[in-house]
């Protein structure tokens, strides 16, 4: 997430009562996670396994929770706790704000665009041309919709990132401030969710057709072209690349990038990357040749061991 306009180091450790270090002036862009960071952007960490990762980031102002030393050319926000500062700095610069119409003044809808009865269209979002919007659909704040793009009903664009920070009095919401970006000439079936970005987008490419009730987690991207079958489960942050099929009731871990061309077949675990212009299958997942061989050698394990017993017994 970008901000209207810059900001100093001073100006927004005063916003969340932290101390800095760096220079006053030092000029601060927006905020994201470590994913989609850019120069001049806050990240946010507060675990020691993760202090290298962020200070070595693209991000040049990192919100930690011990003062640490600092890389040259970037600055620090020192906080007791980064989670509840991060989420502060979301909440000021992106407020929630309640459209209380079913179509918001502020949305934009394009030539030739249909939208059914008893749809939802929150604030800034932008609808392109020759779409069809059917009933019941929600498109939270600040989607981004191109053209001929058709959405089924009971749909829900932009809900909130699943992403909990554990405490002693139970679980604190990470606020979600990104967007979702539906490209050119993509189908979304029935009562499918794509959750927006936690700072940036989730993105669904040129011309991927999306069948009924399938999740798509947030940060995620899916590529162009590709097919997903119904009851999918895409978690957050995923890489999905162009030309990728995945069958019914594929289910994935988070962070993990999905190969072009990639085929991955009914109700398989993606629990890692994987290459593309392969089939596969399974939980964990295996190229499906590999897996049927292993399936064989297994169904003739009860021969082998008979055969071994007769031996012994020679």
């Amino acid at each position: 997430m970008k901000f209207s306009k810059p900001h100093t180091l001073k100006q927004i450790s005063e916003l969340i009562n932290c101390e800095f270090v760096g220079v006053d002036d030092f000029q601060v862009l927006g905020m994201n996670e470590i994913h989609v960071v850019e120069p001049g952007d806050i990240v946010f960490v507060d675990h020691p396994k993760y202090y290298d990762k962020a200070l070595n980031s693209a991000a040049t102002i990192i919100l930690i929770n011990k003062k640490v030393d600092c890389p040259e050319g970037k600055a620090l926000l020192v906080s007791d706790d980064p989670f509840r500062d991060f989420n502060k700095l979301s909440l000021h610069f992106k407020p929630f704000t309640a459209s209380n119409v079913s179509i918001s003044e502020t949305a934009t809808i394009g030539k030739n665009t249909i939208i059914q009865p008893n749809t939802f269209i929150g604030n800034n979002v932008v609808i392109g041309d020759n779409c069809t919007i059917h009933s019941n659909v929600s498109i939270y704040d600040d989607a981004v919709i191109g053209n001929n793009v058709t959405i089924h009903s009971g749909t829900i664009l932009g809900a909130n990132a699943f992403y909990y920070k554990k405490r002693p009095e139970g679980f604190d919401r990470l606020i979600s401030c990104g967007r979702v970006v539906i490209e050119d000439f993509v189908d979304i079936g029935a009562s499918c969710t794509i959750d927006r970005g936690v700072t940036g987008d989730t993105t669904i490419k040129e011309g991927t057709k999306i069948d009924n009730l399938v999740q798509i987690g947030h940060d995620t991207v899916i590529g162009k072209k590709c097919l997903i079958a119904s009851h999918v489960g895409i978690a957050g942050c995923v890489v999905v690349e162009d030309e990728v099929t995945l069958w019914g009731q594929v289910g994935t871990t988070s962070g993990i990038t999905i190969g072009k061309g990639a085929v991955v077949q009914g109700q398989s675990g993606v629990t890692k990357s994987i290459e593309g212009n392969k089939t596969y299958w399974g939980t964990p997942i295996q190229e499906v040749r590999l897996k049927l061989k292993e399936m064989a050698l297994i169904k003739q394990l009860p021969k082998l061991i008979d055969a071994f017993k007769k031996n012994n017994e020679k």
